[in-house]
């Protein structure tokens, strides 16, 4: 009889495969409470990887980190009327606390744009103080009707930015630096994800903002995924709060503002983006394990070496486990690795020890090759980068053979039950975004001909890039 499979087979159930890989890779766990989840050492190793490297990146951008808290007076969101309006569906609302009513009720934060600005209007005095970049890495909650581990939940974990500017161009231009130069090339060279950058539709916006920019993955079974958002708030918060400040020319201005977010979703978009049959394959320049060496059998010798090899590769600037666990049968543990996704696995058994070679695993591009041990530490971090190169090449020829320019919304539709759809916007226009939302399609960005983000809804020649999105 055919072993069976220790994933259920993308092909077969996608979801299915997704909640299997969660599960066997031990990425996440549901928790107690609906929709809320348990992120488990490995999974949360690569949310720090994430955050490491983004906060770098942030912070070159001028940002700085700052904390606000988890608890809000509902008074606040209701200054705001587009986004209490956005929110209200998601909310979760404290009216006892101590054994006793609350005089006012505290939501728990969905997002900080109006506990922020309240402390905006008092920091913000004169041109002097701007621009004003605070970033903070927090819990935020909203309550999913229909949770999802990593895509969809209750309670996740993430950075968002929130800025203070003189002028609607410097909050438009960081808006925008925000986009490119901390998500894209974040996702793009370490996430090795093909995104592609644009705008979202009216319908599509952050409650209270007066533009979005999105970048947006297409996961293997051709839908959409929304992997990070930078919004340009405009005066509405401003004007709600009362952040003002002094100009040089002595009048009173209302500041101009933007905020900016990413989140553990994108741990759910490696996943889908990357893993296949055989489980999950983490990106080189990501993974807080890039090689494993693995000691086939419970010899003193082979157990010494791989131990050696392990330090050897350390010293050479690798992130490195050694797998000595031979009460553990190889075979199992071997999977075990596959399962995590990672890049590499140095195999030594006896005879490979005679040798003087040890069986290089490759997880992204497949296949086993003896080489010597003495060339391990000189051959892998050039291993480590095609494979980097493969994965993000094989993300962009995806998108690629599964988008199709079309023509109606007819067709639009056909061409996103299996991937991605390109039409003209001007052909397209807020009723067709609303008769394919009934279908469950969405626009999920506007670009323009060249792939460039338009810098209006209206401009001449944009496409609606469209599909079914998770």
């Amino acid at each position: 009889m055919a072993k069976a499979p220790v994933l259920t087979p993308q092909a077969d159930d996608f979801p299915r495969w997704y909640q299997d890989l969660i599960n066997k890779a031990e990425l996440a766990d549901n928790g107690p409470v609906r929709g809320t989840m348990v992120i488990r050492p490995y999974g949360y190793g690569l949310w720090e990887r994430m955050q490491q490297d983004m906060d770098l990146r942030i912070k070159e951008a001028g940002a700085q980190n700052a904390y606000f808290p988890l608890f809000i007076p509902q008074s606040y969101l209701t200054r705001e009327a587009e986004h209490v309006e956005g929110f209200a569906p998601e909310l979760a609302v404290v009216t006892h606390a101590g054994g006793k009513e609350l005089d006012e009720p505290i939501v728990v934060r969905p997002t900080s744009e109006t506990i922020i600005n309240e402390y905006f209007s008092k920091w913000v005095q004169s041109y002097r103080d701007l621009p004003l970049l605070i970033n903070q890495w927090a819990n935020v909650v909203r309550w999913e009707l229909r949770p999802r581990l990593f895509l969809r939940t209750t309670e996740f974990l993430w950075q968002e930015g929130h800025t203070a500017h003189a002028t609607y161009e410097d909050a438009r231009d960081y808006a925008s630096l925000i986009q490119r130069e901390v998500y894209a090339d974040f996702m793009t060279n370490v996430l090795a994800m093909d995104v592609v950058l644009g705008r979202k539709t009216v319908k599509e916006r952050f409650a209270g903002a007066i533009n979005t920019l999105t970048l947006e993955g297409m996961m293997g079974d051709g839908k959409a995924l929304q992997l990070g958002t930078s919004h340009e708030l405009g005066q509405n918060f401003a004007k709600a709060f009362h952040t003002q400040y002094l100009s040089k020319d002595g009048a009173q201005e209302h500041v101009w503002q933007t905020s900016w977010g990413s989140t553990t979703r994108m741990i759910g978009a490696l996943v889908m983006m990357h893993g296949d049959d055989n489980g999950l394959r983490v990106p080189p320049r990501l993974a807080h394990v890039q090689v494993v060496v693995l000691a086939i059998k419970g010899d003193d010798e082979v157990v010494a070496k791989v131990r050696e090899i392990g330090d050897r590769l350390k010293a050479a600037g690798l992130r490195v486990v050694v797998d000595d666990r031979t009460d553990t049968p190889f075979g199992r543990r071997a999977v075990d690795w596959e399962l995590k996704g990672v890049p590499v696995r140095v195999e030594v058994g006896p005879r490979d020890l005679e040798a003087g070679t040890a069986v290089l695993a490759r997880r992204i591009p497949g296949g086993k090759t003896p080489v010597s041990i003495d060339s391990l530490a000189e051959l892998l971090p050039a291993v480590l980068e095609e494979d980097q190169a493969h994965l993000l090449r094989e993300s962009r020829e995806r998108r690629e053979s599964r988008t199709v320019d079309v023509a109606t919304i007819e067709e639009a539709a056909e061409a996103a039950a299996t991937g991605w759809a390109r039409i003209p916007w001007a052909d397209l226009g807020p009723e067709g975004e609303a008769k394919l939302a009934e279908q469950g399609i969405s626009v999920r960005c506007l670009v323009t001909k060249d792939g460039g983000v338009p810098d209006a809804d209206d401009t001449p020649g944009t496409l609606a890039i469209v599909a079914r999105a998770y």
